[in-house]
């Protein structure tokens, strides 16, 4: 088995030691994003304590970037902050909801807390909840979720 070259051990010492190593190809890893199937997860993914970023897509070119984003920010967040993707032609209910028009949108939950007033429910074993939400109007990338997560309080770097 021959040894790596100097250069080889060099830039991979580089990629491992470097917070802000920009080169490429990025080593990723394994996908950190959540792909949505049901509203039951996303509620449990909420109770977990995280923010959860939510991206409301559709198919198309940029598309591809965000997922690329995507990727990108939740390797770097995780696991203070989750990263979830919705295909919205598969999920059409959980999508009108949000009432947008425009897609492909981003929407930060965070914060779920047991309602005050439960209203009227037909069940006694439903629990309903409260979650903050917030747009997300920034650059879309890395940076620009960092700029937003302290903005708001829901994140730091000396967490990490």
């Amino acid at each position: 088995m021959d040894d790596p070259s100097f250069f080889d051990r060099m830039i991979s010492h580089l990629r491992s030691t470097c917070k802000y190593y920009t080169g490429y190809p990025k080593d990723l890893g394994p996908s950190k994003v959540i792909h949505f199937t049901s509203e039951r997860e996303f509620v449990t993914l909420l109770h977990e304590g995280f923010p959860v970023v939510v991206a409301f897509t559709i198919r198309g070119n940029y598309t591809r970037h965000l997922d690329k984003v995507l990727e990108e920010a939740a390797v770097e967040f995780y696991p203070h902050v989750k990263f979830m993707r919705v295909e919205c032609p598969k999920y059409p209910g959980f999508c009108i909801t949000r009432q947008k028009k425009e897609y492909p949108f981003i929407e930060i939950f965070h914060s779920p807390t047991q309602a005050d007033k439960q209203g009227r429910v037909a069940d006694p074993n439903i629990t309903k909840y409260s979650v903050k939400v917030l747009p997300f109007n920034y650059d879309l990338s890395a940076y620009g979720f960092r700029e937003f997560f302290k903005r708001h309080g829901m994140w730091s770097s000396d967490s990490k």
